[in-house]
């Protein structure tokens, strides 16, 4: 007996459904265990807790990079002003900040689950997997419960363009209010958000110009107050700091191969959202999910090309695109198309029918394209049952594996040992004569230590010229630092030469993957002693 095609279509969505809640499920497990890890996982957690810890005390952390502490960041404020109220009950401590982040990654799927309700046609269990589908990409589980602020970035700019696409038309006031002080929001939680805003003015300038000119000039007003108040605020150094200091140098090679991955990885739903955006401008109306999924891609795959860039940079055209092709699958299964003459009823029902089949398909072939899981303990019979074995580590498989440059090392679980690593690494710090150095501002934080210098940051400023760093190396010169933590060598050559002449690698010490080195001042008559380029 054959099943008729919706039974069919009901078995393969609730296996697509079983697929991608499986993939969420380990996302809840990752993130779970990040929670309870004490140190940095991800490099530059440290200093975005710090600057957390700043606000909490409602002091800028657009510093004078040349003085002591030597702290500048490059990030703007909101992310960390939203944890701040938690170090004032809890003190400093990574968990609120990943928890925030992980919640902003669940608010997203869930903006994305309501614009594919509303805008296809109600179709609720395709509006599930959307939003399934984007916490299951590799990008987004990556960065969702981290202590970063581009998660919450991502959020706001999710939610300013689901409410403008639906206000804006209908010229609804208040609407338009809240998506505008959405893209506000997102701008002032980091700078790429800037891509959006061009996406939603551009889009609604297509639509009403005259409106979407007034709506620009409050933007811009409103924008323009905050960013000139912080620079009075600082001196002058927020400009400095979170515009000057933005330079970096351009890697093409990774650049290519992060938009190669996200091709591979989201191909079976860039290329439905694709048609939809084809569809649009030649036979309907260009909406605002199509023009930002173009400019997000676009502009987000130039910007992976720069030092620092990663996978993370691509996470808003994810967001785009389950939005784009959830209401792609559900008007195909509809049958809700404007189309030329030419193009017989018949031919679109048999298309329908036939999207019964292929539409779960290709949800499910997604769920595999971005599978990541635990290949070990309670996990390892399922992982043998899929064929997959550990790949970024014995432990862990992960679709994407770690050979594209800027796709962060990252989204295994961490173990009891990775923690007694980082509390080896604070016992050192706590015992030493002096200040501390540190390339992760973690373990300064959990020694009471100040936290001196943002490695990434001084580097930038060294690169737009605009760092001399005669003071700290005067400092390191002089051995002041009792022990110096380096990992990836972020500081400018010239602080690192420093660094060479008068430290010696005394520890070495492994943490989630990666060596720690522990660096002790030389004895000046030891000259012998190994510099860090030798160091073993």
């Amino acid at each position: 007996m054959t099943l008729p095609r919706s039974r069919i279509y009901a078995l393969l969505m609730s296996a697509a459904t079983a697929a991608l809640l499986f993939s969420f499920v380990v996302y809840l497990i990752y993130a779970a265990n990040l929670l309870s890890f004490p140190y940095d996982y991800d490099q530059g957690e440290g200093f975005e807790l710090h600057d957390t810890v700043l606000y909490s005390r409602f002091q800028l952390p657009y510093g004078d990079t040349e003085s002591y502490p030597f702290y500048g960041s490059i990030y703007p404020p909101l992310f960390h002003v939203m944890a701040a109220p938690f170090v004032w009950f809890f003190g400093p401590a990574y968990w609120y900040g990943r928890l925030l982040g992980f919640l902003g990654s669940l608010l997203s799927a869930a903006a994305i689950y309501y614009a594919v309700c509303r805008d296809g046609r109600g179709n609720r269990w395709i509006a599930l997997l959307s939003a399934l589908a984007f916490l299951s990409s590799n990008f987004v589980y990556h960065i969702g419960p981290l202590y970063r602020q581009h998660t919450m970035m991502v959020t706001f700019e999710t939610l300013a363009v689901v409410v403008l696409a639906g206000a804006f038309p209908r010229r609804c006031k208040r609407g338009i209010a809240i998506g505008i002080l959405f893209l506000i929001c997102a701008g002032y939680t980091k700078q790429l958000a800037a891509f959006t805003a061009l996406a939603a003015f551009a889009w609604m300038f297509l639509r009403q110009p005259g409106r979407a000119l007034r709506c620009l000039l409050v933007f811009a007003l409103a924008g323009a107050a905050v960013f000139l108040w912080l620079n009075i605020a600082t001196d002058g150094q927020w400009w400095l700091q979170t515009i000057v200091a933005n330079v970096n140098d351009i890697i093409l090679d990774q650049a290519f191969g992060l938009l190669i991955l996200w091709v591979k990885l989201h191909g079976l739903l860039l290329i439905p959202a694709a048609l939809l955006i084809i569809y649009e401008l030649y036979l309907d109306r260009l909406s605002l999910y199509s023009v930002w999924f173009v400019f997000s891609a676009l502009l987000g795959s130039i910007a992976a090309s720069k030092w620092g860039a990663g996978d993370s940079y691509f996470v808003t055209s994810i967001a785009a695109a389950c939005i784009l092709s959830g209401i792609f699958f559900s008007r195909i299964l509809a049958n809700d198309w404007r189309l030329p003459r030419q193009i017989g009823k018949t031919t679109m029902i048999k298309i329908a029918n036939a999207s019964l089949i292929i539409v779960p398909l290709l949800y499910l072939g997604y769920a595999r394209a971005t599978l990541k899981m635990p290949t070990a303990g309670a996990f390892a019979p399922l992982a043998a049952a899929l064929g997959v074995e550990g790949n970024v580590r014995e432990d862990f498989y992960d679709s994407a594996t770690f050979f594209v440059g800027g796709y962060a090392r990252i989204g295994y679980l961490l173990g009891a040992d990775d923690r007694a690593a980082g509390d080896e690494i604070t016992r050192l710090i706590v015992a030493a004569d002096g200040p501390v150095l540190s390339e992760e501002a973690g373990f300064a934080l959990a020694a009471g230590r100040d936290v001196v210098g943002n490695p990434a940051q001084l580097r930038n400023l060294h690169l737009a010229g605009r760092f001399d760093g005669s003071q700290l190396i005067e400092m390191i010169d002089g051995g002041e630092f009792g022990i110096i933590v380096l990992r990836a060598h972020f500081y400018p050559p010239p602080v690192l030469h420093a660094i060479a002449r008068r430290y010696e690698q005394t520890h070495t010490i492994h943490m989630n993957g990666f060596d720690y080195m522990i660096l002790h001042p030389k004895a000046l008559d030891d000259g012998s002693a190994r510099s860090v380029g030798n160091s073993g």
